[in-house]
């Protein structure tokens, strides 16, 4: 009996080796020293796939997608678009003067505005999951099995806040894997041989979500180089230049950036801005961060170097 039983045992072992060897996770890379970073917030996914279960479709989405965007350590993540409208509805809310007033209390015209926003549309979704969790239970010994797989298909959209227009978009298929069965103790679970044949549902749709947004924040990741990375001289004091991006944004002691004056191409028939034109004045370098400035010193440009001048990376 225990020769049967060991050898079913090893059996489903071997199984459960096998099929998560063949499931690969999404990885994310992490960023590079001195990385410098985006304000990005995301808008809700519209659910056209037409999928219901027991959560929202396009909330959990965007959910995951805010979470796995600030653990990535790429961006400055701001709340998402509800978020944000019920920060902007406190706002209001406490210069009505309905409230107490105090240093606390939520001022207007403080909100970190978004450079780059996420968006997009699931556009399909297939669940096979069926009753996912069976099996049995032996001396504490549980091996049960988790059945079917989804699929999920999005389309998401990279956009400039400031123009409107689209930077990059793709389209994804995100899968939850197969994940056979399953080995577990429970010390204190010491009778017989038990059925466990009900279960619950395994969410595979919510895994396939995780992995559709693994493969979406890789994407994001890849557009960064094609977009300028810009701040602004905020205060210039002696021999101190104080720059309106900090420790938030990556900004490091050491860091250099380039400073001049942008000219704006501006299209005189749509008065749409097609691109900038900068005049290099000198070159600064970071000597002190906080969380949303940092203090330079000249390195070349002298006098020249005043407030309100716009300031870039060094390989730009």
């Amino acid at each position: 009996m225990k020769k049967i039983f060991f050898g079913v045992v090893s059996f489903f072992v071997m199984q459960t080796i096998l099929v998560v060897t063949a499931y690969t996770q999404t990885s994310i890379p992490a960023p590079p020293a001195g990385n410098l970073r985006y304000s990005i917030t995301v808008t809700k996914f519209k659910n056209e796939a037409g999928w219901h279960g027991r959560w929202n479709l396009g909330d959990g989405f965007t959910t995951i997608m805010t979470n796995i965007l600030h653990k990535s350590g790429w961006f400055v993540v701001l709340g998402d678009t509800e978020m944000r409208k019920a920060a902007l509805h406190e706002q209001d809310f406490a210069a009505s003067g309905r409230t107490t007033k105090g240093k606390k209390s939520p001022g207007i015209g403080r909100m970190t505005p978004a450079q780059l926003l996420v968006r997009g549309s699931i556009t399909h979704v297939q669940d096979t999951t069926s009753s996912g969790r069976g099996g049995f239970n032996f001396k504490g010994i549980n091996i049960g099995g988790a059945a079917g797989e989804a699929e999920m298909n999005i389309t998401i959209y990279l956009v400039d806040s400031e123009t409107g227009q689209v930077k990059a978009s793709t389209d994804i298929i995100g899968k939850s894997g197969r994940k056979g069965f399953t080995l577990g103790y429970h010390g204190a679970d010491l009778g017989g041989l038990t059925g466990n044949v009900g279960g619950q549902k395994k969410d595979n749709v919510g895994k396939a979500a995780e992995d559709a947004v693994g493969q979406a924040v890789q994407f994001l990741i890849q557009q960064l180089e094609s977009i300028p990375w810009e701040g602004s001289v905020i205060l210039v004091k002696g021999d101190k230049i104080i720059v309106n991006r900090g420790t938030r944004e990556g900004v490091q002691v050491g860091t250099k950036f380039k400073v001049g004056s942008v000219e704006e191409l501006v299209d005189p028939d749509t008065g749409e801005v097609l691109d900038s034109e900068m005049t290099q004045i000198g070159s600064i370098v970071v000597t002190q961060t906080k969380e949303k400035i940092a203090y330079c010193k000249e390195e070349t440009g002298g006098a020249a170097i005043t407030k309100g001048m716009t300031i870039f990376t060094m390989n730009r």
